[in-house]
């Protein structure tokens, strides 16, 4: 009886291998397949494998890498009361201000919203220094705030347009689409007017840059739908209107009237 133990053990270590191993005979016909293909083959096979893997760790890194857009860029023209709307916003009190030489930023904590704070960025006004700022942090831009001034805005409206138009027709911001928030302070006029006025100034920038031969005036991007006259609802990005006023009802020490333009902020 003592004798047939061997053999015993012997069988029963066989089925532990054979049943550490099950796919041991597939292992074989495989590699016995692949030694059969022509090499050029396999070569093919194992480039296609790469460049799937290669794409594949390509769009990870720039999905995961893209550039997290926070900045609610404040813009518009000299004067316009930019700084003062900077300073309602964050700190709610009326302060008095001057033209702006170089951009100011702080955090802004969105009204009625947990978690959310974006990079306000006021950015200087003039002609001279608005486009080197603006490229500055335009690709950062979450939101662009574009400032206009009742007590300027008929003076000044086709400047205010051609801005807009530069703004608007920019490549990064077209790409982008960031929220674009027309803050008018009021005084008279609503905003509803204040956009159709300011669509068809936009037309005629538009119809001056096209037929400029040094293109000064704009970007690369075509603003608007061609053979249509040109309507903000037309642009990629979300835009308002919002009435506002930075100087309060009840003089410098009153409560500002930006209600409306808080709410749009916490939406972002």
């Amino acid at each position: 009886m003592e004798a047939d133990n061997p053999g015993g053990n012997m069988g029963e270590q066989t089925d532990v291998e054979m049943t550490e191993n099950p796919f041991e005979p597939y292992i074989e016909s495989l590699r016995e397949q692949l030694e059969q293909q022509d090499p050029v083959f396999l070569i093919g096979v194992i480039v296609a494998l790469a460049v799937v893997i290669i794409t594949c760790v390509f769009l990870k890194y720039f999905l995961t890498s893209k550039t997290v857009r926070s900045a609610v860029l404040l813009v518009g023209l000299c004067d316009s009361g930019k700084t003062l709307l900077f300073s309602r916003l964050l700190s709610g009190k009326f302060k008095r201000t001057q033209t702006s030489i170089t951009d100011s930023s702080a955090p802004y904590k969105a009204k009625k919203r947990q978690g959310d704070t974006w990079t306000l960025i006021d950015l200087p006004g003039h002609d001279s220094l608005r486009p080197q700022y603006l490229e500055k942090f335009k690709s950062a831009a979450r939101a662009i705030l574009f400032v206009v001034d009742s007590a300027i805005f008929q003076k000044e409206v086709r400047d205010v347009a051609e801005f807009l138009y530069v703004l608007l027709t920019d490549s990064v911001i077209s790409r982008n689409a960031p929220s674009l928030m027309v803050a008018y302070i009021t005084m008279a006029k609503s905003a509803k007017l204040i956009q159709q006025q300011l669509e068809k100034e936009t037309v005629m920038t538009r119809s001056a840059a096209l037929s400029s031969q040094d293109g000064s005036v704009g970007g690369s991007v075509y603003l608007g739908k061609k053979g249509k006259d040109f309507e903000f609802s037309q642009l990629p990005m979300k835009v308002e209107f919002l009435e506002c006023s930075a100087r309060g009802s009840k003089g410098e020490e009153g409560e500002a009237d930006i209600e409306n333009l808080e709410k749009s902020l916490a939406k972002l």
